[in-house]
């Protein structure tokens, strides 16, 4: 057994080194075994005119994989598309949810736990990342959020700076990260702000999602050397990877080749090619390991028969090429029985040895979150205002209220009492247009955050609830603003009451709907989680709400009368109306006459009375819709624990 030294265990229990040497080491040496892994999932065939029922199956996805890294290894998966290579590496990472996992897997001959979890890294084929935000932004704000509470902010940002020094960010550190439609860093550097945010912990455990995708060779060959010294640190690095170039093959300490959720090959990358020769296959002329290996798990060999009796494949331009698909499989069903043959017993005496690193951590003395609720709130929350800024406040958002304030404005210009239709229709209209907007504004917040709370849930960087209440809390001040212009430009343009009461009761109203109407779109948002079917869902139901709120059809059918009782846009204009009527009021209906407001035809299915039920209702609302949110977003970032 292999003692690792007390300082080890200061650093696993939050003692984390100088930033100046965070590099140096791995605070805790991982070796990680995994021993005949297996992966089911259920399929369900399409329904059709022949098969009016679905029917279940089930499907293979690993077929019994194993093998070990050791610390100061990097083990590379390589494969075709489909033959499991992320799902292995996301089952490794203890992330694999949903289907029937079975196998063993054990880091320092432990299961999956909070220790471990904390000296793991994880970085997914898609650099999930803000693109306002500068590369020290991005890191910085990751860094408060997962380093140890015992560490001051200073102390953090240092660790910030070792990481950007490390991976050569210095050059592009207040650049933003940019995106699809935004020009920001580039593709390499993304990457390496994605490595950046797993190495801010220091892991001994790193897995990476095809590192160099997309990336041109020059790029691909610093990232993976910078991997490479990250594993001469004593990190146990597992990383899956499609085509790699012959230099960088030759960098990895082992290899494990998948073909259709089999195991071809599991050792040395140096001796790959020298153990298919041994088993009958072999190229004929000099070409990259990676090209060859890829070849050989799609089945694609060139085929002759040899001398001896067993077949034997070679590389020849001379010789026609196995591109049926019975060809293929013979192929491939040879290099699985290759595999049992010869390597099989050599990967399970390697699990065997007693080669663990023993390391002493009281896993329940370890705390499940770095930092408090209140330090993931505040961090969340400055980090959310950041990013999200931008959005609330473009130009077209911008543009776009005020043309309509101004539009309606000119539309409704000093109207008075004596226009009653027109100033009952202004209100209904701001019932409408903020309850719309809103509700679509927050409609796409959580299906465009998806990606980014289930990869940073997964690491643990914070609670669900403080993410929640500062995604919630910091979209106010960026929500209210817009409808306060609105309604400060239309109310004073249309010759509302000119009393400060009525136009702050006004205003209340408006920025009270305005967040119903949010709550809505974020529950929406949240439960469907797909913008398209989230934004038909929305306009159903706030059509709904218009129609059924008394303006447009004044006598309601009783079997959907009801709707009105949920409807945010029907207690939002008797609200407003009563800001501007009160009962016993009169306007002149004819010409020597004066008839009371209450009694209008488009005032008197609404009432302007009940203001107290209005405002607890949109109240329970306000409430009640971001519950729904927050329990839907529980779905998200749940991982498997082993």
């Amino acid at each position: 057994m292999v003692d690792v030294e007390a300082q080890n265990q200061e650093d696993i229990d939050g003692e984390i080194t100088p930033a100046a040497a965070i590099f140096k080491k791995a605070n805790l040496p991982v070796t990680l075994k995994f021993e005949d892994i297996v992966y089911k999932i259920k399929t369900e065939q399409g329904r059709g005119s022949l098969k009016p029922h679905k029917k279940s199956q089930e499907k293979l996805i690993l077929k019994g994989i194993s093998g070990t890294v050791l610390p100061g290894e990097m083990l590379a998966m390589l494969g075709p598309s489909g033959s499991g290579k992320t799902t292995l590496l996301t089952a490794l990472g203890g992330r694999l949810g949903g289907g029937h996992l079975s196998g063993t897997i054990t880091y320092n001959t432990k299961p999956f736990s909070n220790a471990m979890k904390r000296n793991t890294g994880f970085v997914t084929q898609d650099d999930i990342l803000y693109p306002h935000l500068t590369v020290t932004e991005t890191l910085v704000y990751t860094a408060l959020l997962r380093l140890p509470r015992n560490l001051t902010k200073h102390e953090k940002t240092r660790h910030t700076e070792a990481v950007i020094n490390q991976l050569g960010l210095s050059r592009c550190k207040n650049s933003i990260i940019g995106g699809p439609l935004l020009r920001g860093v580039s593709g390499g550097e993304r990457k390496r702000v994605s490595i950046g945010q797993e190495m801010l912990i220091n892991p001994s455990l790193l897995f990476l999602d095809e590192p160099t995708s997309g990336l041109d060779s020059t790029t691909a060959q610093k990232i993976v050397s910078t991997l490479w010294e990250l594993a001469n640190g004593g990190r146990t690095i597992v990383m899956t990877i499609h085509q790699p170039s012959s230099r960088l093959f030759y960098m990895f300490h082992k290899v494990l080749l998948l073909s259709e959720g089999n195991p071809l090959y599991y050792g040395k990358g140096s001796s790959a090619l020298e153990f298919f020769e041994s088993v009958g296959f072999a190229p004929s002329l000099a070409m990259n390991p990676a090209d060859f290996l890829l070849d050989l798990a799609n089945g694609n060999i060139d085929r002759r028969f040899g001398k001896r009796r067993s077949l034997k494949f070679v590389s020849d331009p001379g010789v026609a090429t196995a591109d049926s698909h019975e060809d293929q499989a013979a192929i491939k069903q040879a290099l699985v029985s290759a595999y049992k043959a010869h390597l099989s017993e050599s990967v399970k005496s390697e699990l065997a040895n007693d080669n663990e690193l023993q390391v002493s951590t009281d896993d329940k003395r370890l705390k499940r979150w770095s930092n408090t609720w209140w330090d993931q709130f505040s961090v969340l929350f400055r980090r959310g205002i950041k990013e999200r800024k931008h959005e609330s406040f473009s130009t077209l958002k911008i543009a776009q209220v005020l043309v309509v304030a101004i539009l309606s404005g000119l539309l409704w210009w000093q109207s008075d009492i004596t226009h009653l239709q027109d100033q009952v229709g202004l209100f209904f209209f701001c019932s409408g247009f903020w309850g719309f907007y809103p509700l679509f504004q927050a409609i796409f917040t959580f299906p465009q955050e998806r990606m980014m709370l289930a990869k940073e849930r997964s690491s643990g960087m914070y609670r669900l609830s403080s993410y929640f209440m500062a995604l919630t809390l910091g979209d106010l001040p960026m929500e209210l603003v817009l409808p306060t212009i609105f309604f400060t430009i239309a109310y004073w343009m249309a010759g509302l009451k000119p009393t400060p009461g009525s136009f702050f009761a006004g205003l209340f109203v408006l920025l009270y709907s305005v967040l119903c109407s949010q709550g809505l779109g974020l529950a929406i948002g949240a439960a469907v989680m797909d913008q398209k079917s989230a934004t038909v869902l929305g306009s159903v139901i706030m059509l709904t709400f218009l129609l059924c709120s008394g303006y447009y059809v004044q006598h309601v059918p009783r079997f959907v009368s009801w709707i009105k009782y949920v409807s945010i846009s029907q207690y939002t204009f008797k609200l407003l109306l009563g800001t501007q009527y009160k009962p016993g009021e009169t306007y002149p209906c004819d010409a020597d006459k004066a008839c009371l407001v209450e009694d209008f035809p488009s005032v008197k299915p609404v009432g302007l009375g009940g203001h107290a039920v209005s405002v607890i209702a949109l109240g329970i609302m306000i409430v009640g819709y971001r519950l729904i949110a927050y329990l839907a977003l529980m779905r998200i970032g749940v991982t498997r624990r082993k």
